[in-house]
Order: structure tokens, then C-alpha cells, then sequence
């Protein structure tokens, strides 16, 4: 195996992503630490929270191999893979991102449904949309994301090899690289394991998450429009305090449609990019080239990592609320101060989010294997 030597491939893994993990650790810092505030703590902020968590950990994941890999001017990324790193690599830029990921998504459904409750079931939210169920949910949803990935991190052996130097021009060094194997007990089954893998992932990981995202964000809106209409009616007959709540109640339904609309602008490329790759596996067709592919991957990868900042803005630009509390944290010369009002009244206070992603192993290369991996040995210009 070799890892990607593609066009593009330094430049976005070695520069961009790490640029963009850096923006997505400051935004998502400063979401957290207003979210915690205690006149912030609400059942829905507690999962905007832990949503911000698992998308700056997708991103930091990869950091390290890409630095060591992409980001040097040495051509790392041509050479064989080193002994040591042949396990850490995919775990950083594969496994855990997925974890994240994974979890990412579901936490979106999470926030969805919840502000589905708030907006069309209000006397149902105070029993089921609290703050402990929103930490079990959380628990929930880690659990899972972590059992459904575990098989990824056992299921190869590495073995060291001394191999001669690809970028050595000399042809005088060697490195010590390393054969990955399947474990012999898995080979019998190799393609029932890729396959039911696969399949479960494009189906609970990308195809319910978005149709149930798609459904929840109509019926928002729908909800939203109902809003407005009754907003006019409360202006019309001058009951201004019920015309304010409502008002604030739709700005942040509209922001958590904004929110759940980015996800799906990314999310959805992703799916369709798992679809070929599942269909090119289970009936050996090949529907786009394999390098077409590792390009398409290449680029989804980053729309998903780009739209991690992008929540932040959402937030600073729809609740006013955010923004107050933001500049009582930082300095923002000539912003308002946030209001004192208890939580049960915040813009912020019971109102979700999206899912989004994403990321890394979340878009795959064109195969799931290859016969050679048995005898192969790692090197850096084409990503299992």
C-alpha cells in the first residue's frame, strides 16, 4: 500500500487542513466556553457543545501525520511508510476521524429532533428535552460510534521490512517499512467484513441521518412560517411580550435550519461518494476511475472540514444572545453586553443544531482492499 500522491494532495493536507483545523479549534473554543456559561447551560447547548468537541476532534486527529507526511518540504509522503507510523496512520487520518464523525452526526439528529420537540411538541419538551438527557444521548451516541469502528483498529498486522529508498536518487539508503497483512483468521471473509462495514455505514451513518435531517429541517420551516404568520396576528393586536418570544423562538429555529442546511450541503456528496465505492465493491464494476476517486474523496474531505468554522458565524450573525455573551468574555469594542435574562428566556437557551461530519475515512478511496495488501509493503502514494 502506498499513501496518496495525488494532485493537490500536499497542498491541501499539508497546508490547508491544518490552517482550517486551527480556525475550527479557535471558533469551536469560543462556542464552548460561551455555552458553558451558566446562564447558558440548557439541554440543547449541552449537545451544540459536545458537537463542537467531535468536529474539532475530527480535525485535530489527522494533524499529526499530516504534518509529518504532507506538510514537510523532504517528499515524505512519496516514501515508504516508517515501521512505527504504519498503525498510527491510519488510525489518526481513518479510524478516530470517523469515530467523530460518526458521533458528529448523530449528535446533529439529536439537536434536529430536539428543536422539533420545542417548536411542535412544547408540552412534551420539558419532560424528555433536559440537560441529563441531553448528556446521555451524548454517552449514547459515543458508545456506539466507538463499537461500530472498533474492528478497523485490529483487523491488519504490521510486520517491519527493510526496503530500499524510493526518494533516495542514490539508490544507497533504506528504510524500514512494513508489509500489512489481514489477520489470517479474517481473509476467509474479507469481503462479507468490507461489505457489511460499507453498507452499514452509508445506511446509518449517511443515508438515515440525512433523510431524517431533510424531514425535520421541512418540518421546521413549516413551523417557522406558522410562526411568522402568528407573529403578525400577536404585532396586529399589540401583545408586544408574546410577539417578542415568538420572534426570538423563530431566530433560532432559522438559525438551526442554516446550520442543518450546511451540513447537508457536505454530508450528501459524502454519501453519494460511499454509494459508488459500495456498488464499485459488492458487483466489481468500476463507475468512476480509482484516481478520479482518491481526487473526489480529497476534495469532499475538505468542503466537510471547511464548514466546521462556519457554525460559529451562523451563531455570531442569528443570536444576539451569542454575541452578547461572546463580548462579555472578549473584547468587542462597541458590542452590547449580553442580558442578565435567566436561561429559560436566552436565544440560545433550548434551541439545536446540525451534523455535520464529517471527515476523513468519512470519504473513502475506490477499494476497500487489495488482493496485494498480503505482500505488499506500505508506502506513501497510494491510501488503502
Amino acid at each position: 500500500m502506498q499513501l496518496d500522491d495525488l494532485p493537490h494532495v500536499v497542498l491541501i493536507n499539508g497546508i490547508v487542513s491544518p490552517i482550517l483545523v486551527g480556525v475550527t479549534l479557535l471558533t469551536n473554543i469560543c462556542v464552548c466556553v460561551v455555552l458553558v456559561r451558566p446562564n447558558m447551560r440548557t439541554a440543547t447547548n449541552t449537545l451544540l457543545v459536545a458537537m463542537a468537541v467531535s468536529d474539532t476532534l475530527t480535525g485535530l486527529c489527522p494533524l499529526p501525520a499530516y504534518f509529518r507526511f504532507y506538510s514537510r518540504s523532504d517528499g515524505a509522503h512519496r516514501e515508504w511508510l516508517p515501521y512505527h507510523w504504519c498503525a498510527a496512520f491510519y488510525s489518526l487520518t481513518d479510524h478516530l476521524p470517523t469515530i467523530f464523525h460518526t458521533a458528529s452526526v448523530w449528535l446533529t439528529v439529536a439537536l434536529a429532533a430536539q428543536r422539533y420537540v420545542y417548536v411542535c411538541h412544547a408540552v412534551d419538551a420539558r419532560r424528555w428535552c433536559t440537560i441529563e438527557n441531553s448528556l446521555r444521548a451524548v454517552a449514547v451516541i459515543y458508545v456506539v460510534a466507538v463499537v461500530y469502528q472498533l474492528s478497523r483498529f485490529a483487523e491488519m498486522r504490521y510486520t517491519p521490512v527493510e526496503l530500499p529508498s524510493l526518494i533516495d536518487q542514490t539508490g544507497n539508503r533504506t528504510v524500514v517499512g512494513c508489509i500489512g497483512e489481514y489477520w489470517p483468521a479474517l481473509m476467509p471473509y474479507l469481503d462479507i467484513y468490507f461489505n457489511t462495514y460499507y453498507w452499514f455505514r452509508v445506511i446509518a451513518v449517511h443515508l438515515v441521518p440525512c433523510s431524517a435531517l431533510v424531514a425535520l429541517n421541512a418540518a421546521l420551516v413549516m413551523a417557522m412560517r406558522r410562526a411568522q404568520a402568528r407573529h403578525r396576528q400577536l404585532v396586529a393586536q399589540n401583545r408586544k411580550s408574546e410577539s417578542r418570544r415568538l420572534a426570538e423562538s423563530n431566530v433560532t429555529t432559522m438559525m438551526l435550519v442554516a446550520v442543518v442546511g450546511v451540513f447537508l450541503v457536505v454530508e450528501f456528496p459524502l454519501a453519494v461518494v460511499f454509494i459508488i465505492v459500495i456498488v464499485e465493491n459488492t458487483w466489481s464494476l468500476t463507475i468512476i476511475e480509482p484516481e478520479r476517486m482518491a481526487i473526489a474523496s480529497l476534495f469532499v474531505n475538505l468542503f466537510i472540514l471547511l464548514s466546521y468554522p462556519l457554525n460559529f458565524f451562523i451563531y455570531c450573525g442569528m443570536s444576539r444572545q451569542f454575541r452578547g455573551t461572546l463580548c462579555a468574555l472578549l473584547p468587542c469594542p462597541g458590542a452590547p453586553q449580553a442580558p442578565s435574562a435567566p436561561a429559560s428566556t436566552m436565544i440560545m437557551s433550548t434551541r439545536p443544531r446540525a451534523e455535520a461530519t464529517r471527515y476523513i475515512e468519512m470519504a473513502p478511496t475506490a477499494k476497500y482492499h487489495q488482493e496485494s495488501v498480503e505482500s505488499t509493503p506500505i508506502n506513501m502514494d497510494e491510501k488503502e
